[in-house]
């Protein structure tokens, strides 16, 4: 008998008090907010409805302007976990939604491919949280602390169970190193136990949350794309988004 199908919706954190550059999910990308592109993309992969979650109603206003659907938020939210666990009591208060995929809105050149695989390893039953990785192919990334490596076993050509997470070059020896993509796929009541757990051993030391989950027991699985998005955390991230933007078929929307 086979597994029911899926029932995704697509959340999109956002803030406007990034400390590296602030009010970043309004700053134009070809003519739009960056927000607005994070929404399209996440359109474009055609897995369920999306809704950006903001803390701030310059935010919501200028989704809705464009079409998008958009809810305001807590301001206090410590994660965007937190802040989308909000939001999906909001616009989904019936639970008709059973997997819940957290897209960054610092993301705007993600593939809407990669939206999509994320969601396929919840087809096995036991997996919690579904997240991202692609290799790394860049030697200097492999020793650099703010490339997050996944560390897991391989279950399929494409796909690993996670073990960890670090900022540490890992695992050591021969074969490949991979670059973790912070996007995860909830299961519903996966994402409401995360939240509810409080940080870790670990994930402090690491300043990673996904290590939580890992600490907690619950499982997840990364499936493995091609690429890393850009993620834009500084001014020269922003030029390198609208450089992307303006050349592809993305910008010209």
């Amino acid at each position: 008998m086979s597994a029911p199908a899926l029932r995704p919706m697509i959340l999109i954190p956002a803030r406007m008090t990034a400390t590296r550059l602030p009010g970043k999910p309004l700053a134009d990308i070809a003519g739009v907010p960056m927000i607005v592109q994070v929404w399209r993309r996440a359109r474009e992969a055609d897995i369920g409805p999306v809704y950006v979650a903001a803390d701030d109603a310059a935010i919501v206003a200028a989704v809705r302007d464009h079409g998008g659907e958009a809810i305001l938020t807590r301001p206090d939210h410590p994660s965007g976990s937190d802040r989308i666990h909000e939001a999906l009591g909001l616009v989904d208060p019936d639970g008709r939604h059973d997997v819940i995929v957290n897209v960054q809105g610092d993301l705007p050149t993600i593939d809407p491919a990669a939206v999509r695989a994320s969601i396929a390893p919840l087809a096995e039953p036991s997996v919690d949280i579904a997240t991202l990785a692609a290799e790394i192919v860049r030697e200097e990334e492999k020793t650099n602390p703010n490339v997050v490596k996944v560390v897991g076993s391989p279950i399929g050509e494409s796909r690993l169970r996670a073990l960890y997470f670090t900022r540490a070059t890992a695992p050591h020896g021969d074969g490949p190193l991979f670059h973790h993509i912070g996007l995860y796929a909830y299961r519903r009541a996966a994402l409401g136990r995360f939240v509810s757990l409080p940080p870790s051993v670990l994930e402090r030391r690491e300043k990673l949350e996904q290590l939580r989950a890992l600490e907690a027991g619950m499982r997840i699985d990364v499936e493995i794309v091609a690429t890393v998005p850009l993620g834009v955390d500084t001014p020269d991230d922003l030029e390198r988004a609208r450089t992307i933007l303006a050349a592809g078929p993305a910008g010209n929307q």
